[in-house]
């Protein structure tokens, strides 16, 4: 007699045969083999972002909800161990040599003692403008060396407070006193660009040592070659300054966040290097050489001292009448 089979099997036997037609069409449909630079490339990105450390955020931006990423950490290092030594050595280095070129030189006198007689050096417009642009400066520098170098040396003395206090106030200087100084720097451009490219003169200047080293006194125009290199370096160097300054300033209008750390390197290391050099004008602009500051400071110099420095210019102010003493006329 024949063994009836059981409807329990019949079920499960039509439920495999579903299944198996419902799947196949989707193995069908799958790659028979796969892309690995596809599935390199999607790896990558994944471990790139695994990098960072982002969220979202509510503001418009969505760059904001990036709190760090690989370059950062980079900039961040390089803020923090290079630049520093960097500043150090550029700083340190230059005050280092005006101490010693001040105790082995001493102050460049003025041979044969003032004449009594002045002639203008620069006028009240050019006055005002240099004064502008140092003041300025100043201020530049000294709120930029509190970020690079204030933690570390100011907290011990001051504390945190005081001095989050005052990196904020510096902060608020820095940028708002850039816009002075980027006009002032135009102007210096503008102002004595016709008197700043070297000549023949310049090179014989330079071999005689400027009558900074050994006792002769070379022929100079109206800005011999040292203050040819100081006026380019303020031109060249504030420049940079203001352009990367004005990325950081107002971020994200014209770079991304690469662009602006980018910027921020540059703005320091030209910032630091530009301190250093300025130091050793202020130098020979102040206690360096006898009467120098006299022609920032009130706008004429001793005849005898122009006599002694920039000869061919006061030839020239002779020739062109310009008179001495009293009440003289701009010098040219």
């Amino acid at each position: 007699m024949a063994t009836r089979t059981p409807l329990r099997y019949w079920l499960v036997l039509m439920l495999g045969l579903v299944t198996a037609f419902a799947v196949l069409p989707a193995l069908a449909q799958q790659p028979s083999q796969v892309n690995p630079r596809a599935e390199s490339v999607h790896e990558r990105e994944l471990l790139k972002e695994l990098q960072k450390i982002q969220g979202r955020t509510t503001l418009p931006d969505k760059r904001s909800g990036v709190l760090e990423q690989p370059e950062g950490r980079a900039w961040r290092a390089f803020h923090e161990g290079p630049l520093r030594w960097i500043g150090a050595i550029a700083i340190l280095g230059m005050l280092g040599l005006i101490v010693l070129f001040y105790l082995i030189r001493g102050m460049v006198r003025i041979e044969g003692g003032r004449s009594g007689r002045t002639v203008v050096r620069f006028n009240a417009f050019e006055r005002f403008v240099h004064w502008l642009t140092a003041t300025s400066f100043v201020v530049l520098a000294l709120s930029g060396l509190n970020i690079t170098f204030g933690r570390t040396l100011l907290t011990p003395l001051i504390g945190p407070v005081a001095f989050a206090e005052l990196a904020q106030w510096g902060k608020y200087a820095h940028n708002y006193l850039s816009f002075p100084f980027t006009l002032g720097v135009a102007l210096i451009f503008l102002m004595w660009i016709a008197w700043n490219f070297p000549s023949g003169v310049d090179f014989k200047w330079l071999a005689q040592g400027g009558g900074l080293v050994g006792s002769k006194h070379p022929p100079a125009r109206r800005f011999n070659l040292g203050q040819k290199a100081i006026y380019w370096v303020v031109v060249l160097g504030g420049a940079a300054s203001a352009i990367t300054g004005y990325l950081l300033l107002f971020p994200f209008y014209a770079t991304d966040i690469a662009g602006m750390q980018t910027a921020q390197v540059v703005h320091a290391i030209v910032g630091l290097l530009f301190i250093a050099i300025m130091l050793a004008h202020i130098y020979i602009g102040t206690i360096g050489m006898q009467g120098a500051f006299e022609a920032m400071g009130k706008g004429e110099v001793d005849v005898n001292w122009a006599r002694q420095h920039h000869s061919l210019w006061l030839e020239q102010q002779a020739a062109k009448g310009r008179p001495q003493g009293g009440t003289p006329a701009p010098a040219e």
